[in-house]
């Protein structure tokens, strides 16, 4: 039986659900969007996704537990039965689990800014998951610009992942990064030669998105013939001990895209503390719209729910989500 849930906890989750079909599904995934909307107006789902801790409520969290249960990925309605049938097996999931979106593709947004670096970069993934977006050097590019495509490779040769990216002309990078070393950190690392686990970062991609699935899984083999340094624990706890770690004559860049949004407001500001008295660490956020609040005041341009790519703290560019455009601003 689902606990009753106050009014306003149903109403605030409804709320969650039509923002994030409004500004992140629309466009992007017409299942989502549908699931999001339909479930923001009906009260005995919401109801029940009220019963869960607040970070747990998030709707990529309870839609891909659904999913990974095999819900029918078609419209609300056999959604809904489903999910009044089966929400008792849906609840352990997602206590169980986290939204742990490894994207790739966000390689793309973050090569303009890791391209510019002369010297041979060690890169610390802040809420690393697999560690998928460790590898900027080992994946292929092709940025579209108004003027064309243009491709850039590993100097091995061509990569199994190629991420595509739209692109203003003038922050097209020329090269890949030298990196020396890569490590991360999250609070539940994902082993990407763990079957399950890797069941469950596809389950996380959206339903449409069929070349982010097979990108999934292009991106952990890469990753699986040469693992990254991941170790278990809060960020803001083991970051430091990654940067003391860190190779001597590399520059050391700290990096996180989505994943501030999920801390506490006092975690996130510790984060950010941290960050800023770290001298000889470069920090690149990727984080959305009002999730570091003194960044989000910077940017004059219309957002439109494209995440804020900022360098120490100062915005350099609006880019999709998952990676799929950039905008320097």
């Amino acid at each position: 039986m689902t606990p009753a849930c106050p009014d306003d906890e149903v109403r605030r989750v409804a709320e969650t659900y039509r923002r994030f079909a409004r500004i992140e599904a629309r466009g992007v995934s017409p299942i989502y969007d549908e699931w999001a909307s339909s479930i923001a107006d009906d009260d005995a789902i919401a109801s029940r996704i009220a019963s869960l801790p607040g970070i747990k409520r998030q709707p990529n969290l309870v839609f891909a537990a659904a999913r990974l249960l095999g819900a029918p990925v078609r419209s609300y309605a056999p959604l809904r039965e489903w999910l009044m049938t089966r929400w008792d097996d849906v609840v352990p999931v997602v206590l169980s689990h986290a939204t742990q979106t490894n994207e790739a593709g966000r390689c793309a947004v973050l090569l303009p800014v890791l391209s510019s670096f002369d010297e041979p970069l060690a890169l610390i993934e802040a809420g690393a998951s697999a560690g998928l977006v460790l590898y900027p050097d080992r994946y292929g590019y092709r940025y579209e610009t108004a003027d064309g495509i243009r491709s850039l490779d590993p100097v091995s040769g061509p990569s199994a992942v190629r991420l595509p990216c739209e692109i203003d002309a003038a922050h097209v990078p020329t090269r890949l990064p030298d990196v020396a070393w890569r490590a991360g950190a999250d609070l539940n690392p994902i082993d990407v030669e763990d079957a399950a686990s890797v069941e469950w970062l596809e389950a996380l991609v959206w339903p449409e998105h069929d070349e982010r699935r097979a990108r999934l899984h292009a991106a952990a083999r890469i990753a699986a013939a040469d693992p990254p340094r991941i170790v278990a624990g809060d960020i803001v706890d083991a970051v430091p001990r990654l940067v003391e770690e860190a190779p001597p004559g590399a520059r050391i860049i700290v990096f996180h895209s989505a994943v501030l949004v999920y801390l506490t407001p006092e975690r996130r500001a510790a984060f950010v503390e941290l960050m800023r008295s770290l001298p000889a660490v470069t920090w690149i956020s990727n984080e959305g719209a009002g999730v570091l609040p003194d960044i989000t005041r910077k940017v004059r341009a219309d957002i439109a729910g494209r995440t804020i790519l900022a360098v120490d703290g100062e915005p350099v560019a609006l880019v999709g989500p998952h990676g799929q455009s950039f905008e320097g601003l």
